[in-house]
């Protein structure tokens, strides 16, 4: 299972890049057909402060090769990958004179088997619908890593073009709980407003846009970082499982 989890967040890259015409993923490889690394590269402009780029490799050396190549990396943006690399990387980017900070370490929770889950209650899902570019700024304002004008163009984008559910109330039919989906497929940005939580929103969310991802062929996952103890209940609960060897990782590059 840690070769799954290792390539998923890639998979998951090619697999909407081939669905969705949305911004264009640039693939490496370090060699045809037998490759040992697959890089991800989402295309940059000006406020793209959040796009990551993304890396499976079953070879370290094959990875240090890669980073060491000009003109792959963008030492400016995000990288995500395996914790296990986490010293290499810190070797690559000090050989650069690259300040680099490790911001993020995710569990990997992949759902296998939809058909557990619970049933959403018919009083929940008859108010389930998805977002619209109009909820861009309530879900900017509620991100941990948002509000600000860089993650309202990244939102705006990934309603725009992927999968999302949120719950909406009854009287304003505005929002009071949602979750979007990445282009990397992963599931992400849950989140109940304060005065709604502990009606089983979040728990009706996930099952619902999991069953919506599953049908349509996407791989069911989502991170969660390790010390949000209460979404990996949540998730557990819900059938959802990790490889416990496997943590992704986050770099950030420049912004020391």
């Amino acid at each position: 299972m840690v070769i799954f989890a290792l390539s998923v967040k890639v998979y998951g890259y090619i697999f909407l890049m081939n669905r969705v015409m949305a911004d264009p993923i640039q693939v490496f490889v370090d060699r045809w057909p037998e490759f040992n690394v697959i890089l991800c590269k989402p295309p940059y402009e000006k406020g793209d402060l959040f796009k990551d780029t993304c890396v499976f490799t079953k070879d370290e050396a094959s990875f240090r090769n890669i980073l060491g190549e000009n003109n792959i990396i963008d030492w400016t943006k995000f990288l995500c990958t395996s914790l296990c690399y986490e010293e290499m990387v810190m070797a690559v980017a000090s050989e650069r004179k690259v300040p680099v900070n490790k911001v993020s370490v995710c569990h990997m929770m992949v759902l296998q088997d939809p058909s557990r889950l619970p049933p959403v209650e018919s009083a929940i899902e008859s108010m389930i619908s998805s977002l619209d570019e109009s909820h861009t700024n309530l879900v900017n304002k509620t991100w941990k890593f948002g509000n600000t004008e860089d993650s309202f163009q990244m939102i705006r984008n990934m309603i725009r073009h992927y999968p999302s559910c949120c719950v909406l109330d009854a009287e304003s039919q505005q929002p009071i709980a949602w979750i979007l989906t990445y282009p990397s497929c992963a599931m992400g940005m849950l989140y109940t407003l304060q005065e709604h939580r502990g009606q089983g929103l979040a728990k009706a969310l996930v099952s619902s846009m999991s069953r919506r991802l599953y049908s349509q062929g996407f791989p069911v996952y989502c991170f969660v970082e390790e010390e949000n103890t209460l979404s990996y209940s949540l998730y557990t609960n819900l059938g959802f499982t990790e490889d416990p060897q496997y943590r992704a990782a986050w770099f950030d590059f420049n912004s020391l």
